[in-house]
């Protein structure tokens, strides 16, 4: 289960997140492209846009069933 105390910092402000656990896998990416980004940088994803439609929600919900190690979470 993602841990909202270790939430990366590029993460946006909102109900959905991701903590330090991400594994780069490209799952959250790939459900919600509209949402999901990367840190290329330093190898992870993070939550550039929180979702604004029911459309966005159900793909960020997508995401966070999709992520093999439970690295995303929704406050």
């Amino acid at each position: 289960m993602a841990d909202k105390n270790k939430k990366w910092e590029d993460n946006v402000p909102g109900k959905f997140f991701v903590d330090d656990q991400c594994i780069d896998c490209d799952a959250c990416r790939t459900e919600a492209p509209s949402n999901y980004t990367r840190n290329n940088s330093h190898g992870y994803s993070y939550v550039f846009k929180q979702p604004t439609t029911p459309e966005e929600e159900k793909a960020c919900q997508a995401a966070l069933e999709a992520c093999p190690v439970e690295a995303i979470g929704k406050e």
